[in-house]
């Protein structure tokens, strides 16, 4: 008997009737009402598929950094052309999928009609120098921001905020398409890839730059503006839930120029944080505050303090 041979036998079940009834069960299962038991993923985006469109397209936005041949002018064009032809194959597909699915199950009413993929993904390729631009901003603030930081080269290759950016402005993009299902795969990609959580509806000016990363949650409604820093563990959040379908603004505005430190909280749609504030750890913040503020946590029962201007 072969080694093969061998593993085979070891591997073949022993209690085969125990085997065929869990089968039995788990198939049975999906006779009831339960809300995953969709059984038309062939007609849903492929999950593989988008995040593989989206790494060939992220290699467009930095061609010098993930090309696996030497790059000149020469035949620049070509390297590019040969991902954004892949891209276009695969999320022309994808988002046909999640556009007639959507339209098929009458939970997308704002979304384009199925047929409108490759122009979609053609107005996608129209915005990547737009996105190019802003992303070669938000890799200056993260060398500028960060002491730490030897290199552009090593911010693009390592660092956390970079991912989670670069993967934000494309599924914005896309959101602003009113492509159902595939930013939020974009955007929970990176997610899981760094830990940063940010909404593709968000609205976030340039030169954005997150230090560590690590925990921080940008909501759907947030509105960010230019050269914000924001650090580990910052939540822009909602103080409640409204029912579903309600398009409130629920998140916080941050105004240019602020920075949130470690652990910070800051609620509500109607909360403002002025230019150039500055927000200390850790603190729990859901109310607005005038430009120039700064905010650290005070005592227990006195919560929020403003530090006063200097003279």
């Amino acid at each position: 008997m072969t080694e093969r041979e061998e593993l085979r036998m070891r591997s073949e079940p022993k209690k085969y009737r125990a085997l065929e009834a869990s089968i039995d069960a788990i198939t049975e299962s999906y006779e009831g009402d339960l809300a995953i038991n969709n059984l038309e993923s062939a007609a849903l985006p492929n999950k593989r598929a988008v995040i593989e469109a989206y790494h060939e397209l992220a290699t467009v936005l930095y061609m010098g950094f993930y090309a696996t041949r030497r790059l000149h002018p020469d035949n620049l064009r070509h390297a590019v052309a040969e991902h954004l032809h892949r891209v276009h194959a695969l999320l022309v597909e994808q988002i046909e999928r999640s556009l007639t699915y959507q339209h098929w199950a009458g939970t997308c009413h704002e979304c384009p009609p199925p047929g409108s993929g490759e122009d979609i993904v053609l107005s996608l390729f129209g915005a990547v120098p737009e996105i190019r631009r802003k992303l070669d901003g938000d890799v200056l603030a993260a060398y500028e921001g960060d002491p730490a930081a030897e290199s552009i080269e090593e911010i693009v290759f390592s660092y956390p905020s970079v991912a989670a950016i670069t993967a934000y402005r494309v599924a914005h993009e896309l959101n602003q398409s009113r492509v159902p299902m595939i930013p939020r795969i974009l955007s929970e990609h990176a997610h899981s890839r760094t830990g940063i959580d940010i909404h593709p509806a968000a609205r976030i000016g340039e030169r954005f730059f997150v230090d560590h990363g690590t925990g921080v949650v940008v909501g759907e409604t947030a509105v960010i503006g230019d050269d914000v820093k924001l650090y580990q563990g910052v939540t822009l959040g909602a103080l409640s839930i409204p029912r579903r379908g309600n398009k409130q603004k629920r998140h916080p505005t941050l105004e240019d120029g602020v920075t949130v430190y470690s652990g910070a909280t800051i609620l509500g749609g109607k909360t403002v944080i002025g230019a150039g504030s500055v927000i200390g750890g850790n603190v729990w913040l859901p109310h607005s505050v005038p430009p120039g503020s700064k905010v650290f946590g005070g005592a227990k029962e006195g919560g929020p303090s403003l530090l006063p201007e200097e003279p």
